[in-house]
C-alpha cells in the first residue's frame, strides 16, 4: 500500500509543481484525503524529497540551454541570466533557513492551503485583467533588480503554504513587465535552485528517517514525479503561448471553496497545529 501512496503523491507533485496551483498545497490535501498512515515528519520529508524528480525534469527539458552555462565566462547573456537567477533565490534561501521548520509545523494544514488557493486565484485574475504591454521577452534580459523583486514575491509561497511558488514567481514577473512565457520560464529556472536546495537540505536533515520511508517508496515517488513533471512543463509552455492564467485562477478558487466545505463537514482536518 505504501508504494501506491508513493505513486499517487508522485503524480500530484509532478502535475502541480510548475503549474500555478501549489504542489505543496495539493500534496498536503492528497495525503490527508488518502489518510496516508505515515508519521508527520515522514510525510513532510517525502513530499520535499520527491521534488527532486520535478527538478530533474527541468534539467532534462532545458539541458541544451543549461549547458550554455559553460560559456558564462565570456557570454554576457549567460552572465545576466544566472546572476538574475541567483539573486532571485536569495530571499527564499534566507527565509527558508530562518523560518522553514516553524512554517512546516504550524501552517501545513488544509485550512491554510484553502485560503491561500482562494487569495492566490483572485490575485491571478486581477493581474491577468490588467491592460499592460510587457517589456521583457527573454530570460536573458531580466535585470538584477527585477530578479530580486521576483525573488521577494516568490517568498509568499514559503510563508503561506498553498499560495504556490510558481504562481508567486510568475505573477511577480508579469507585474514587473515580463511577458507570460518569459515569466514562466524564469520560474522554472528559479525552481532548479530553490527546490533543489530545499530537497537536498531536507534529505540531509531527514536522513535518519529515510529508513521509515523506504528506498523503494522514495524511488517510486521521484520517478513518477519526474515523468509527470516533464510532461507538465511541455504542456504549460504551449498553454501560456496562446492563453492566460485565468483558468487556473478559477480552478484555485473552486478548489479552495471545496476544501473549506470539506473541513466544515469534517472530511478534512481543521485548524492550525499547536
Amino acid at each position: 500500500m505504501d508504494a501506491i501512496y508513493s505513486a499517487i503523491l508522485g503524480v500530484v507533485e509532478g502535475l502541480t509543481e510548475f503549474l500555478p496551483v501549489s504542489s505543496t498545497g495539493h500534496l498536503i490535501l492528497a495525503a490527508d484525503l488518502l489518510r496516508v498512515p505515515w508519521p508527520k515528519e515522514v510525510k513532510d520529508a517525502f513530499e520535499v524529497i520527491i521534488q527532486g524528480g520535478a527538478i530533474l525534469a527541468v534539467l532534462v527539458y532545458y539541458w541544451k540551454d543549461i549547458l550554455q552555462i559553460r560559456h558564462i565566462a565570456t557570454d554576457k547573456n549567460q552572465q545576466s541570466l544566472w546572476s538574475s537567477v541567483i539573486v532571485a533565490c536569495i530571499p527564499a534561501v534566507v527565509i527558508g533557513a530562518l523560518f522553514g521548520s516553524k512554517i512546516k509545523h504550524y501552517l501545513f494544514t488544509p485550512s491554510v492551503v484553502a485560503w491561500a488557493l482562494i487569495v492566490g486565484g483572485i490575485l491571478i485574475w486581477l493581474v491577468e485583467s490588467r491592460k499592460t504591454t510587457p517589456e521583457v521577452h527573454s530570460v536573458e534580459r531580466i535585470s538584477v533588480p527585477k530578479a530580486l523583486m521576483i525573488g521577494l514575491v516568490q517568498c509568499l509561497a514559503l510563508v503561506w503554504p498553498g499560495f504556490s511558488r510558481s504562481a508567486s514567481s510568475i505573477l511577480g514577473g508579469m507585474v514587473l513587465g515580463l511577458d507570460r512565457p518569459t515569466a514562466t520560464q524564469f520560474s522554472f529556472y528559479l525552481g532548479l535552485i530553490t527546490l533543489g536546495g530545499a530537497s537536498l537540505l531536507d534529505l540531509i536533515k531527514s536522513r535518519h528517517i529515510i529508513g521509515q520511508i523506504g528506498s523503494l517508496n522514495l524511488l517510486i515517488g521521484i520517478v513518477v514525479s519526474f515523468i509527470v513533471a516533464y510532461a507538465s512543463i511541455g504542456w504549460l509552455l504551449k498553454f501560456v503561448s496562446t492563453n492566460n492564467f485565468k483558468p487556473f485562477a478559477i480552478y484555485r478558487v473552486i478548489v479552495g471553496l471545496i476544501i473549506l466545505f470539506l473541513i466544515h463537514q469534517g472530511v478534512l482536518s481543521n485548524g492550525l497545529r499547536a
